[in-house]
């Protein structure tokens, strides 16, 4: 399904009952799809109405006209939530998209969301930036320095088709199959570190984590549970970044625990009032006896 926000074409698609069934939201990781995220909807969605969204410059939707922080990213979002006219949601967000929930579940401390986050799910959330070594920021500020150089008007003239297949080889696997627009919008994400809002995030928040991702370590699960007041830890050993694909049965049982998928639907309490069709034919008259 398509929706329009903002003038951009959004992909998007939910599963699940409908009516007023509970209503959780995937957001998705930096690179990725909305579709790689079937399993975990399809690890709840006999019971909450779930949707899944290509952010703006993900999978088929269409790219911001700038870079954006994950702050525009999380504006984006309430819009999309208020067209879809969701009041109230859990939210699911594994890598940057659990940024984003870091950043909402702050916002919604301080009133400034427009629908309540029920409960969070971070799966090898992002959030965390690394302590760098002395010598690792040597490495850094050397890097720049020599890009610096190298991207300098006269130098690029000289050697443009060597230096530009050497910056197309710098950076991560994300950065490097980004377009311009989402390599800035990248960057802004990494370069910010969420843990001073942290504690505002006062939500019951479930931390799900590979043992040996590589990309979110598991240390940045155990800064993200001292820092979040409600939060709580379930690692999946010898899984890595993606660790609700690598271990979907464990992480379907964790998930319905937490949200409590499996447990039965309350049954309406009986009012004590006949059916119409059940109630008796007789009349009571106005003295209170039974007329025919």
């Amino acid at each position: 399904m398509n929706i329009t926000i903002d003038g951009l074409n959004i992909k998007y698609k939910t599963s699940g009952p409908g009516g007023r069934a509970k209503v959780a939201v995937v957001l998705q990781g930096w690179g990725t799809d909305m579709n790689m995220y079937d399993s975990v909807a399809a690890a709840i969605n006999d019971r909450y109405r779930v949707i899944q969204l290509d952010l703006p410059g993900f999978g088929d939707s269409e790219e911001p006209p700038e870079s954006w922080s994950v702050d525009e990213y999380c504006d984006f979002f309430c819009k999309f939530m208020q067209e879809k006219k969701v009041k109230k949601a859990v939210i699911i967000g594994h890598s940057y998209g659990g940024r984003m929930a870091i950043k909402m579940g702050a916002r919604s401390a301080e009133g400034n969301l427009p629908f309540e986050i029920s409960k969070i799910v971070l799966v090898d959330s992002a959030g965390v930036m690394p302590t760098r070594s002395a010598a690792q920021n040597f490495k850094v500020k050397r890097y720049k320095a020599f890009k610096k150089f190298l991207t300098s008007e006269r130098i690029h003239a000289l050697f443009p088709e060597v230096i530009d297949y050497w910056l197309s080889k710098q950076g991560s696997e994300d950065y490097k199959k980004a377009s311009p627009v989402m390599k800035a919008c990248l960057v802004k994400a990494v370069n910010e570190d969420l843990k001073d809002i942290m504690p505002s995030v006062k939500q019951e928040t479930l931390l799900v984590w590979g043992s040996n991702d590589p990309d979110t370590p598991l240390s940045d699960a155990n800064v993200m549970e001292d820092l979040i007041p409600n939060a709580a830890l379930v690692t999946l050993e010898g899984a890595g970044h993606y660790s609700f694909l690598e271990q979907p049965v464990l992480f379907r049982s964790i998930i319905r625990s937490f949200l409590e998928a499996d447990k039965p639907t309350r049954k309406r309490k009986s009012s004590g009032a006949k059916k119409p069709s059940e109630k008796s034919s007789k009349k009571k008259d106005e003295k209170g006896g039974e007329a025919s």
